[in-house]
């Protein structure tokens, strides 16, 4: 019998971490759609495989990282040169290069001459739908959500609460957090806390503080899958600016999410109801700085309580009326 021919090969880079994964999600289904017939790569950590399969917009996954926000060699690539290469990782030249050197039939990329130019001050997911259709491939920056895990959630019901994050200027001080637990326990409902690789000792400081035992607290030990039907099944999700916040989107679980030094105008949850995004307006701050930011001292527990008390109610025992604490809330949401 006559092998089957391998079909064509697109290859996109996007080699980041959980939350920029989930903000590409539209356009990964873009060129999904856009290739009909063609194998579609993606080249990111290893350690996102089963996310990034899941969105069904992939059908391989290339593994590749680098420190931070680097870019990773793809000198690893195995057989032929893909038949097109996408870059979605930055605006190049270096994530450009990365895919240049594997000689690809067609490379789309902003840093080229045919380019479309670089739109810094656009929300994550439309910059890169733009990017796509000025290629002229159809997009939709609200095509995000997840199909609902397989996995069984290990606290179903729970608010949720994340206070870690990669960089110190998005972490909201410990203190706060576990002031914002204890409402949340007082007002009836059951609290567990997440947190990342390397998070353990901020999650049991919150957890201690906020009158958490051992059995509510998922540390960085929670696999992608768990953690993902953890998240599915919440009432709430309580963090930062952080992959969590768009697990909660992709989820489609009600969330209240911290944001600084970056607006939620290029990184937050789309319009509707479900999502609250609290933020301070001001000059844009370092996202990878090592103290938290202004913007993010001025959000004070009272207020997030409050925020995350209104998106609970009629979702669980003591949620209560929004009464005084839901209008001064309304003023600072932005």
């Amino acid at each position: 019998m006559t092998p089957r021919p391998r079909p064509p090969t697109v290859l996109v880079l996007r080699a980041l971490g959980l939350g920029d994964l989930l903000a590409g999600v539209p356009a990964l289904r873009a060129v999904r759609r856009g290739f009909p017939g063609h194998r579609v790569v993606l080249a990111l950590p290893p350690g996102l495989t089963g996310v990034a399969l899941s969105t069904g917009a992939v059908d391989e996954v290339f593994p590749a990282e680098a420190p931070g926000r680097a870019v990773p060699s793809l000198a690893h690539w195995p057989g032929p040169p893909p038949d097109v290469a996408v870059d979605l990782h930055g605006n190049g030249p270096e994530s450009r290069d990365a895919l240049a050197a594997l000689r690809p039939r067609r490379l789309l990329a902003h840093a080229l001459p045919d380019g479309p130019p670089w739109q810094p001050h656009v929300h994550e997911r439309e910059r890169w739908c733009a990017f796509l259709r000025a290629h002229g491939i159809p997009a939709d920056p609200l095509d995000l959500r997840l199909p609902a895990p397989s996995t069984p959630s290990p606290a179903p019901g729970a608010v949720v609460v994340h206070p870690g994050a990669a960089s110190g200027s998005r972490r909201w001080p410990e203190e706060r957090f576990a002031a914002v637990v204890r409402c949340l326990r007082a007002a009836g409902h059951r609290v567990v806390l997440t947190g990342g690789p390397g998070e353990d000792a901020l999650v049991r400081s919150v957890a201690e503080r906020g009158g958490r035992p051992a059995s509510d607290v998922f540390s960085g030990g929670l696999s992608l899958d768990r953690l993902s039907a953890l998240v599915a099944g919440a009432s709430l999700v309580l963090s930062g600016d952080t992959g969590i916040a768009h697990l909660a989107v992709a989820h489609g679980t009600p969330s209240v999410t911290l944001f600084g030094p970056v607006s939620p105008r290029l990184w937050g949850p789309p319009p509707g109801h479900r999502h609250l995004a609290l933020w301070k307006p001001g000059p844009p701050g370092d996202p990878h700085g090592r103290n938290p930011d202004a913007r993010l001292l001025r959000l004070h527990t009272g207020e997030v309580a409050a925020a995350c008390l209104i998106q609970l109610r009629g979702r669980g025992p003591g949620a209560g009326a929004p009464g005084a604490a839901g209008r001064a809330v309304a003023t600072r949401v932005h």
